[in-house]
Order: structure tokens, then sequence, then C-alpha cells
């Protein structure tokens, strides 16, 4: 007997999945999204226009069908920077020796190469690190002009054609939208997705940028995989809508013993900022290939969970790997069981960040506390941009978060968010209207039953930003009218 569809999550923290070959048909994302996938991530460094056109087609047929918004999240590739290639199509060099980089397309020996990056050569100096190949190669630079580098090796390997180069203590003086983002922008737009991936931020600059072309279209995600995003980590939260640890070549970029602290201190500062935030890369990585993860996979994940994140993502896991299902079932298997911990709680709680001096951040902090004094089963927030939803989502409750919004733009965003519910509905005329549609909907998706409690939160007059100033208790009754 095939069970029906629950009608909302039994966890907090959010999946995201990545799709790929493996999962492109209607009928695979359907699945996905049964088996717990609450965001899609279309990663544009694959495929064509068309490929992402028909995923995004299946996603909203999907969507129309289970009655729940669903969010996709446009990635963008962004700057790759690549060497040349060499006459014997690889080199094995040793510590000590040096290595010329410059702009000559002549095939390189173990004495140079090419780096057709003169953007690099820019920014580098002497004493600069450059990393090749993941981080496998490790060159110090000795001597740097406007258009070569001479450097010593410090951790030798072989090398061979096109291998990336990663220049973790260094702005590089460009665009972190290449020609490829923008045209790769202009299609994810006009697809209509809800989230943009901005790849390689390193500055606020490269956000502002962006914002410049993507307007109120969409929101902005930047990806936090370099150091020096790090460093200016608080101007890039206050005008990005959500981050990424992206850990992939942020774990290139600097010491392995680092990334830990550094994920921990990106989840804390943006959930000050009221921001989402998803930790990625290699959460899962062995399940390309195996039915099962590892245990250390597991801890991972469930790490990202006991530090606060909003979403856990999946990369190749599911994009083309032999078992994405039940990697994404899995995921959800471990956020469950680490939620019900009690020391996941007490973690939220110690973590409980610090107030403004607001009335709608006192309200928010309010319903939390009156929903765990009097067990109600569900916070309810009224919103037209997001913002009453998100001031609830920081508080991090331990109940779910009823997002309702007129706007189905907003409700797909939303759906990001730590503990968000999200649900179109139709806009309403007053604070009576809100709470009728809330209980109709608390009960309809099983968030609630008869005589259960849902705490209400509201900004009046309706359609104004950031004027959350109402609190109401509700009780779920047969008439739906609280």
């Amino acid at each position: 007997m095939t069970l029906p569809l629950l009608r909302h999550r039994l966890r907090q923290t959010k999946i995201v999945a990545t799709l790929g070959p493996s999962t492109s048909s209607k009928e695979m994302i359907r699945a996905l999204y049964e088996a717990g996938a609450d965001v899609f991530r279309l990663n544009f460094s694959h495929g064509t226009a068309a490929d992402h056109k028909a995923r995004m087609d299946a996603i909203r047929e999907v969507e129309a069908e289970v009655g729940r918004p669903i969010a996709v999240l446009a990635d963008l590739q962004g700057p790759k920077h690549r060497l040349g290639v060499f006459k014997e199509g690889s080199i094995v060099i040793k510590a000590g020796q040096s290595l010329r980089l410059d702009l000559d397309a002549t095939a390189g020996d173990d004495t140079r190469v090419q780096m057709p990056h003169p953007e690099i050569f820019t920014a580098l100096k002497v004493g600069s690190i450059l990393l090749l190949d993941d981080g496998k190669v490790r060159l110090r630079v000795m001597e740097a002009a406007k258009d070569y580098a001479q450097t010593v090796v410090e951790v030798g390997d072989k090398l061979s054609d096109r291998k990336g180069v990663n220049v973790p203590d260094s702005v590089i003086p460009a665009s972190v939208l290449t020609e490829k983002d923008r045209h790769d922008l202009e299609v994810a737009l006009d697809l209509g997705a809800d989230w943009i991936a901005l790849s390689f931020v390193q500055r606020p600059e490269d956000v502002m940028e962006a914002r410049q072309l993507i307007g109120n279209r969409a929101a902005i995600l930047a990806k936090l995989e370099k150091p020096m995003a790090i460093q200016s980590l608080i101007p890039i939260l206050e005008r990005a809508d959500g981050v990424m640890v992206a850990r992939g070549d942020l774990g290139v970029e600097m010491p392995p013993e680092d990334v830990p602290h550094t994920q921990k201190r990106i989840i804390r500062e943006a959930r000050k900022f009221g921001k989402p935030v998803i930790v990625a890369t290699q959460m899962l990585e062995s399940m390309i290939t195996a039915p099962t993860p590892t245990r250390a996979e597991a801890s991972d994940v469930a790490t990202a969970v006991y530090d606060g994140a909003d979403a856990v993502m999946l990369s190749a896991e599911t994009a083309s790997g032999q078992y994405p299902l039940e990697a994404v079932r899995i995921m959800d298997r471990i956020i469950q069981h680490t939620q019900v911990d009690a020391m996941e709680q007490d973690g939220l709680l110690m973590g409980k960040v610090g107030l403004l001096s607001t009335g709608a951040d006192a309200i928010t902090a309010a319903a939390r506390q009156v929903a765990e004094t009097i067990g109600a089963v569900a916070i309810v927030t009224y919103t037209t941009s997001g913002s009453t939803t998100l001031r609830a989502a920081r508080e991090r409750p331990s109940v779910p978060i009823l997002g309702l919004t007129s706007q189905m733009e907003t409700a797909r965003r939303l759906v990001l968010s730590y503990g968000v519910h999200a649900a179109h509905t139709p806009e309403a005329k007053g604070l009576t209207e809100v709470i009728s549609t809330a209980i109709k909907i608390v009960r309809g998706d099983g968030l609630a039953k008869l005589y259960d409690r849902v705490v209400i939160t509201a900004g009046v007059p309706f359609g104004t930003t950031g004027t959350t100033n109402v609190l109401r208790i509700a009780v779920v009754d047969e008439a739906g009218q609280g």
C-alpha cells in the first residue's frame, strides 16, 4: 500500500539536492522530493540551457502536483583559473626547484608553464602562495611582475595539463562574474530561479555587482570558499541574502584544521543576520558509489545540524551518483535523529543570538518563548517580503514555522530557511483572516490537530516590510476561527 505524501517535513534543517544526469527526469525529481529534498540545485558548471530548462519545468510540475512551494538554486560556475599545457602532457616537480609562470602560450616543461590569467599576476607579490591541482602542489612567489612570476616549489608532485590554480592569500582584481556567468545568470533568471549562488566571492563588492544585475528577481547566495571572503564575512553577510559554506575550495585554500571552526563561525554570524546558511561539499561523498555513508560522514551532517545550519547540501551524490534517493533518505534520517537529541536544542539555545532594540525583534523572541511555555505546536508568521519569517527562523524554535505569504516568490525563497513550512496564500485583509487561514493550513498539512495551540506573529499594517508588531495565541478549533 502506498502511503499518502506527508505535507510537512519531520525536521527543521533543510536538504538541498543537486540535479544532474542521474536525476533529470520528472519522476526522479518527484522521488527526490518525496525522499526529503526541499531545494533543488541547478549546477551551471555543467549542462546546457536546454538541460536546465527541462529540469526547471519538471520541478514546477512536481511543485504543482504536491501543492508545496519548492525552491530552486541556480549555482553559477564563477572564474576558473588553470595552467596551460606541457610538452609531454605532464611534469614531475620536486620541492626546492624553480618554476616560472607566464603568459606565453608555448607548451611548458619543468622550468616554466603558461598561466593565462593576467589578473592573477596583478595580485601577486613576493611571498604569495599559489596552490595547483587542488593543493597537491604548493608554490611560493619569489619574483612578481605584471606578466610573469618566478616561484619556488614548496610541495612537489606530478602536474599535468590545465590543472587548477588557487590563490589563497590575494584578492584577484577581477569580477567573479565571467562572460559565461553573465549569460547563465540571464538564463537562470528567465527560468525563474529563486536563489542565485555566486562562486568564489572575495569581497562585498562582488555581491553588489551581482545585485545590480539581479535586482529583486532572485535572492543572492554568496558561496564562501576563499579565505579572503572570510576576512570580509560581515560586510558580505550585510549585502547577501544567504551564504554557503563551500568547503571544497575553502578546504584547499586554508589548512584543514581551520575549516571546522570557520564553518561554525560562518553559521553563527549568518544566524545573527537572520540569513540562511548552507553547509556543502563532501557531506555524503562515499554515497556516489556506495549505498551507505561512512560514520564520519554521518557525523559531519549531524555536526551541521548541531551548529544550527539552515540546510545541508548534496552535490555529486544526487547529480551523478549511483544512489541519489538513498543519499537523500539517509541524510533525512540523520537530521531527524540529530534534532530530537536534547543536546541539539541545548546547543541552539546556547548559540542564541543577540536581539536588536526593535519591537519586531522583541515580538519574534517572545513568540518562541510563548510557544515553548504553552506547548504550542507551531509558530505562524504572515509576511510579504519574508522578513517576519526570517526573524522567527533566526530564533531556531523547536516547533515548525508556518510561513504564510501572498507572494509565491517569497514562499519559494523561504523554503531554504530553518524550520519554515512555507505556504502561498491569498492576500489577507486583516488579522482575523490570517488566523483563519493559519488554522486551516496547520490542520490540513498535519502540523496540528484539534484543540492544539499555535502562536501567530504578523506586521500591521500588512504589506509593510519590517513591522512585526502582533503576537496572538490561537486554538485550533472546528470552525477554523482560532
